[in-house]
């Protein structure tokens, strides 16, 4: 039997320019939370898949965006909190950590928006 490769999100191999790299980053953000939040995935998952050292590293030295590594610290510490919190605890905070990185997704994804229809209207 063929064993099978799990996926797993390199941002440098997403193309465009800056703008659209983040774009896309906020959207692969938003199912990572979702896949999170509904138990598809693990939070040691979600390091391996996508939380890793290297996207991290390239959100920092090419997207450089505050937001956006925001996101990136938020989703590298969510197994710790399984590690350090009660269960009751770790959960609340899980949840907790998922909505703060849905709301940096979604002011990512406003903000690129609001300075396109700018963009569009000063054309």
């Amino acid at each position: 039997m063929r064993k099978v490769d799990k996926f797993r999100v390199d941002l440098s191999e997403i193309s465009g320019d800056s703008a659209k790299q983040l774009r896309y980053f906020a959207l692969l953000n938003l199912g990572m939370v979702q896949s999170l939040a509904s138990g598809i995935i693990s939070a040691s998952e979600a390091i391996r898949l996508f939380y890793n050292a290297e996207n991290c590293l390239y959100v920092r030295e090419h997207l450089r965006n505050k937001k956006a590594d925001a996101i990136m610290s938020h989703g590298v510490q969510l197994p710790d909190l399984f590690e350090v919190l009660s269960a009751d605890e770790a959960s609340r905070e899980f949840l907790h950590e998922l909505e703060t990185m849905r709301s940096l997704c979604m002011s990512l994804l406003a903000t690129k928006r609001s300075t396109g229809v700018t963009n569009r209207m000063a054309a």
